[in-house]
């Protein structure tokens, strides 16, 4: 019995000096604060200067910006990481202890914050989206400004900036139009007469395409004019990437404008029914 009680006192003294922890005081406290705000005062400095860089140089903007997200998490890992190590003074596996009671303690009651932390942990190692990219989350369509640890910024084309939870990642289908690349694909549709001429109305619509000043080809990225016929019409659609993602909805303009033009010149004449009553248009 002696040796038992002996062996339990062992092992009840090891675990308490594990998951022992300092007094924390409120200089401690203090310190820690102090961390965190020169931390977030960091953030937004590294934030603003690879922005500021990043517009400078065109197109390849999106490969300096790939770095953001990194740089907040990694800021706040070292923070946090003196916060525990340095100020609490406590050994790295006490630290895990601790940091596994405080998620469990506070799980329940931030369940949506915890999440939203794991998210932007996922989609920086995972990259479903970067920042530059145009993306479809869920109702959401825009340019992707900035990957938080809690939220996704997304400008939409109606110049709303929508904090999109990065919780969302588990819940949403998430679309990249661009999959960190300046050149995206644009769709151009546009309806005709059947009684058009269908082969020079296509070679109208290509040339308004590749003139645009806002296109790009490459053969990874080609031109492509495609002609379906329905009963009172026909669709032309051209598929072509745009240069710069920033740029989709003046190339399909510009393109549009100049293909309208040259069709009335030509005597091609729009389709005379109302393409949204016959649900075919996205199809």
């Amino acid at each position: 019995m002696a040796d038992n009680n002996t062996t339990n006192s062992a092992i009840n003294g090891t675990i308490n000096n594990i998951i022992q922890l300092p007094t924390i005081d409120t200089g401690i406290i203090l310190n820690a604060i102090i961390i965190l705000l020169i931390a977030y005062v960091l953030i937004r400095i590294v934030t603003f200067a690879i922005t500021s860089f990043s517009e400078k140089v065109g197109v390849n903007r999106i490969t300096i910006k790939l770095f953001m997200p990194l740089l907040k998490f990694s800021i706040y890992g070292i923070a946090l990481y003196h916060i525990f190590i340095g100020i609490l003074n406590i050994s790295f596996f006490q630290s895990f202890v601790f940091s596994g009671f405080l998620g469990a303690a506070i799980g329940f009651g931030l369940q949506d914050l915890v999440a939203d932390l794991v998210g932007g942990m996922v989609i920086i190692l995972e990259k479903p989206y970067q920042v530059g990219d145009k993306i479809y989350m869920g109702e959401y369509y825009g340019e992707v400004t900035d990957i938080g640890i809690r939220a996704t910024k997304i400008f939409t084309p109606d110049a709303n900036l929508v904090s999109a939870p990065n919780n969302m990642i588990f819940t949403r289908a998430v679309a990249s139009a661009s999959a960190g690349t300046a050149e995206m694909m644009v769709v151009i549709d546009l309806y005709i007469d059947s009684d058009s001429d269908t082969v020079l109305a296509m070679k109208i619509l290509r040339e308004a395409a590749m003139t645009s000043k806002y296109v790009f080809v490459s053969k990874k990225s080609p031109l492509t004019i495609l002609l379906k016929d329905y009963p009172f019409y026909r669709r032309l659609q051209a598929k072509a990437y745009v240069n710069d993602l920033r740029y989709q909805f003046v190339f399909e303009s510009d393109v549009t404008k100049r293909a309208w033009d040259e069709f009335s010149k030509q005597g091609i004449k729009a389709a005379k029914v109302n393409i949204l009553d016959i649900g075919d248009k996205g199809k």
